[in-house]
């Protein structure tokens, strides 16, 4: 944290000299004076908003997507009571008004919770610490698009990353991580809310220490990892009627698009497209007979 201006001390009402108490004091009270910014949408941007301030630690300013998807903007301004002043919206951050008046903000931390876009540097470098974003793959698996497809099509580990953003797609140094175990019943859906969930948890189980600066940066191994576009999703989905393949291939990839109403695995028959969804339900455990 910064220790540089007696006037923030003084401000808040603790005085910069005195007993050793009074001092640690202080210091309490100043790490909680960490400016964040919360780039948030969806859900979990709500959750996390909601959570911050229940701390004691609402963020200085807010940035929303412009597109309201969720049409969850509303719900999350108002988790953060901030002035509208202090509230930017996804399509003016190339602006350089907005660009100023983040700049202006003396800001410490950017908090990336569920932001569909990627950042440019003249951004990312406005914080003093840097930006962290919420990515709901066990990085360096599934960087990129459709997490939640790959996860099951590839059998790679799964899970959620906080990691910092730096130049590339998700290739930042891995913060803090969370396994998440898959099993024959998951599907793409079941995946995306697990991942939402995890994500929302291993935050505020990690809060206490980013709230400190203690947040690690340890370096992606790129190359045990994968990346893949948004391009590759309908080709990967397609079910070629004549193809060999295994039933657990078959299986996982039916089951990776089911995710309604999303588009689903789909094949072709005489100019004809269908889609195939499906259920997987397990009746029995192992143990039992």
């Amino acid at each position: 944290m910064r220790w540089q201006t007696l006037s923030r001390y003084e401000n808040v009402g603790l005085p910069p000299f005195g007993s050793f108490q009074a001092r640690l004091s202080c210091v309490n009270q100043f790490i909680r004076f960490m400016k964040i910014a919360l780039f948030a949408s969806n859900a979990v941007g709500r959750e996390v908003a909601q959570f911050l301030g229940a701390e004691g630690d609402p963020p200085v300013c807010l940035i929303l997507d412009s597109r309201d998807a969720d049409g969850l903007n509303a719900q999350i301004v108002g988790c953060s009571s901030l002035e509208v002043s202090a509230i930017f919206y996804s399509d003016s951050l190339a602006e350089a008004q907005t660009l100023e008046a983040l700049r202006g903000l003396g800001l410490d931390l950017a908090i990336l919770a569920w932001w569909p876009y990627i950042l440019k540097q003249e951004l990312i470098s406005i914080p003093r610490l840097g930006c962290l974003n919420f990515h709901p793959s066990y990085l360096p698996y599934n960087r990129g698009k459709h997490y939640n497809f790959w996860a099951l099509v590839e059998g790679a580990p799964f899970g959620v990353t906080l990691h910092w953003v730096g130049e590339g797609v998700d290739c930042g140094d891995i913060a803090f991580q969370s396994r998440i175990e898959t099993t024959w019943e998951d599907t793409g859906a079941t995946l995306y809310q697990k991942a939402q969930a995890e994500m929302v948890r291993l935050f505020k189980e990690k809060f206490p220490e980013i709230r400190q600066g203690k947040i690690p940066r340890i370096p992606q191994e790129l190359e045990k990892g994968s990346f893949h576009r948004a391009a590759e999703l309908d080709a990967a989905s397609r079910i070629e009627l004549d193809k060999s393949v295994t039933a657990r291939e078959l299986l996982n990839v039916l089951r990776a698009r089911t995710f309604p109403p999303h588009p689903a695995a789909w094949f072709e028959e005489g100019g004809d497209r269908y889609e195939v969804r499906v259920e997987i339900t397990k009746v029995r455990d192992a143990e039992q007979d």
